[in-house]
């Protein structure tokens, strides 16, 4: 099974030689829980920030993608398409949608200088980008105003200009203007240090599509009809009261996500209109479901999983995979099991071929019963200038896309 392996900048094999000059712990660093909880760096104000960006070798000029402008998003569309995130075995790449990537890179708050790009002047060609949303991350005690980085990406004709260390000092540069020192980050590539190593694992949906594009294979003395049965999903759900959420519903389902992030060691922190962005129903971008109790009319329980299909590379069919991944989930009134069940057959309702999820939060409590398979890489959770002990993945709740 695949995973994302790589970072999508090429560079993993010598990352060490630029993080070793980051505020960020070393590999070998031990960090025990004894109160060693906080920044890395010596505390600093906006004034000690260069004022001016990093400079660019020739022919190349830095570039604020304007996500509001549709033919800049194609620009961006375009780059991460055919250089972003492939598996190791170069088999599938990441296809995030147009409307995936304004979703994703304009929720409240969001800067358009946050979005900068690496052009060529002459022909103005986008060739790398990378991008901060602002977020709230609670590690501990500690909820920190900080950014989440994500999207770094250089053309591959272009993985020998050493650009993307570049991009993560004028991203960083560009935060610290703004007075937020801190930032969270994912990579498959093990770079000093991660707060947390996470797994994917894949519940099959589309069982002869997953074979025939080499996403699975069959077992041992396994046919395509035993396999087609053993992840048989009944059409209809079976949780009474389960819908997709609505606007009516965001306050409710806010207060039973809010309540039930706070019982983990690393999670994500939502303001009411964050919530909103992040969780209400948009076709082929996310999903979010609830369950209210018909006589009380609370929330208790709630589905979300969002859409990212891959581009199937060099298949004389399939060209490509449809992959929900697990989102934020709350099991209130049922079982995991039975939640997550409900979860599977709403995914392959709207076409999924795959549902894919890490072993975080309350996860592990699914996914023998339900039949995922255990992928073959771990994603990497980092924290930008800061310090504190390493989360073993029950205890992390805080999903980057």
């Amino acid at each position: 099974m695949h995973d994302r392996q790589e970072n999508g900048d090429g560079e993993e094999c010598q990352p060490h030689a630029f993080w070793d000059t980051q505020p960020v712990p070393r590999l070998n660093e031990v960090i025990t829980d004894d109160g060693a909880h906080g920044p890395i760096d010596k505390p600093r104000v906006v004034a000690d920030v260069r004022p001016t960006p990093y400079a660019l070798p020739e022919p190349y000029e830095w570039y604020d993608l304007d996500m509001t402008n549709p033919e800049e998003v194609d620009q961006l569309y375009d780059l991460l398409t055919k250089n972003y995130v492939e598996d190791s075995d170069a088999m599938f790449r990441f296809d995030y949608s147009r409307e995936f990537l304004c979703w994703a890179l304009m929720p409240p708050g969001f800067r358009r200088d946050w979005h900068p790009a690496v052009r060529i002047k002459s022909s103005k060609k986008l060739v790398a980008f990378i991008s901060a949303i602002p977020a709230k991350v609670q590690a501990y005690n500690s909820a920190i105003p900080m950014v989440e980085i994500n999207y770094l990406c250089v053309h591959k004709k272009l993985r020998n200009k050493r650009l993307a260390p570049v991009l993560i000092k004028e991203i960083t540069r560009r935060v610290n203007l703004t007075n937020v020192w801190q930032a969270a980050y994912t990579a498959g590539a093990l770079l000093p240090k991660p707060v947390a190593r996470n797994r994917y694992y894949h519940r099959t949906l589309n069982a002869k599509k997953l074979v025939d594009v080499g996403f699975t294979q069959l077992g041992r003395r396994m046919t395509m009809k035993m396999m087609q049965r053993l992840c048989h999903l009944e059409d209809e759900t079976s949780i009474p009261g389960l819908r997709q959420m609505t606007p009516e519903d965001v306050p409710g389902a806010h207060a039973l996500l809010s309540k039930y992030l706070s019982s983990f060691k690393l999670f994500a922190r939502f303001e009411p209109e964050e919530f909103a962005h992040w969780f209400s129903p948009r076709d082929k971008i996310v999903y979010a479901f609830v369950v209210e109790d018909p006589k009380t009319h609370e929330i208790t329980d709630m589905i979300s999983f969002y859409s990212l299909p891959s581009s199937v590379l060099g298949h004389p069919v399939h060209q490509t995979l449809y992959a929900a991944f697990s989102f934020y989930n709350v099991a209130g009134s049922v079982e995991w099991p039975v939640l997550m069940r409900n979860a599977l057959i709403l995914a392959k309702r709207h076409g999924f071929d795959v549902f894919n999820v890490l072993n975080i939060m309350d996860n592990d409590k699914f996914l023998d019963p339900l039949r995922f398979g255990r992928g073959d890489g771990n994603l990497h959770y980092y924290l930008y200038n800061w310090k504190c002990p390493e989360v073993a993945s029950p205890g992390v709740a805080l999903v980057l896309m």
